[in-house]
């Protein structure tokens, strides 16, 4: 495929589970059904236009340029997205997934997924959306990846406070001292989620989450958790999970038995204005090309 290429990749509301497993670093993202898309187009001159706006961008893109051959074309990269920055969505990851797998499709060259998400790592540590389905993933160093299957069929109901962190100015602090003493937790909370998601068990994945939002707390503490937490008990929720370097939350809820409309009103008496509330599908990770007429899924 040549010229211009649209491409979606969807954002996340934080992760399922993060930390260490084995002494590695991993994660598992929650991907949602709101996405960021990226458009290359090729030109015939050389050298290329990117938003100023998005400089992880540009430096993913010229990786990408030289790591399939393309360091001397020309071309241009445009993004829309309505995922906000920093507080857990995910956007970088998106913004940066959506351009290489565009930029792959527009060449000529497609890209795997292994591929995009090592030219990822180069920029910055990335999530595991940028993989089909649901993944755990080895967000610093690349080092692990294991395919969890396909997402079910859940509802995320993302809580978003506003704020931001700078999760550049995060991935450099030193954990490391915390991370082996929730070491045990993580192991836990992973080993949940495999099986939750093998057995096709929800309550075992929000167990999972809810484990893994719970002991982040000592790195990264959230001041809304707890309210969060006795609301899913309230409305028997899954689970919580959250952002591990940034401020949302999500409500893991199933579709088939919870009064989804019901918890959003009471969202919205408890909890606003010190939150937005938005109901979001649970999605495969992964990215999706996008044609004039229709939108087919890459898995």
């Amino acid at each position: 495929m040549n010229g211009a290429v649209r491409v979606a990749l969807p954002g996340t509301c934080g992760e399922f589970v993060q930390g260490t497993l084995d002494g590695g670093d991993c994660l598992v993202s929650c991907p949602i059904g709101r996405y960021s898309m990226a458009e290359v187009c090729l030109r015939q001159e050389v050298g290329w236009t990117v938003p100023v706006d998005a400089p992880k961008t540009r430096a993913a893109l010229q990786m990408g340029l030289s790591y399939i051959g393309q360091a001397h074309s020309g071309g241009c990269v445009r993004l829309y997205s309505k995922l906000p920055r920093g507080c857990g969505y995910g956007s970088s990851t998106a913004d940066i997934g959506a351009t290489l797998y565009a930029l792959g499709w527009a060449v000529g060259r497609e890209l795997a997924a292994a591929e995009v998400a090592r030219l990822a790592l180069q920029v910055e540590p990335s999530d595991s959306s940028l993989f089909p389905g649901l993944a755990l993933w080895d967000h610093r160093h690349g080092q692990r990846y294991e395919d969890l299957g396909a997402a079910p069929p859940l509802t995320v109901l993302v809580l978003d406070p506003g704020g931001e962190v700078d999760t550049l100015a995060f991935n450099r602090l030193d954990h490391r001292r915390m991370l082996r003493q929730l070491a045990s937790q993580h192991r836990e909370a992973f080993m949940l989620l495999r099986e939750g998601l093998q057995q096709g068990n929800p309550e075992a994945i929000g167990a999972a989450a809810t484990l893994s939002a719970t002991a982040h707390q000592a790195i990264l503490f959230n001041p809304l958790l707890t309210r969060v937490l006795a609301l899913a008990r309230d409305v028997q929720a899954l689970g919580v999970c959250r952002a591990h370097s940034g401020t949302l939350l999500g409500l893991l809820l199933d579709p088939c038995c919870a009064d989804i409309d019901g918890i959003v009103a009471l969202v919205a008496r408890h909890f606003v204005p010190a939150l937005t509330a938005c109901r979001l599908p649970l999605v495969n990770g992964g990215p999706r090309l996008l044609t004039r007429h229709t939108v087919r899924v890459v898995e």
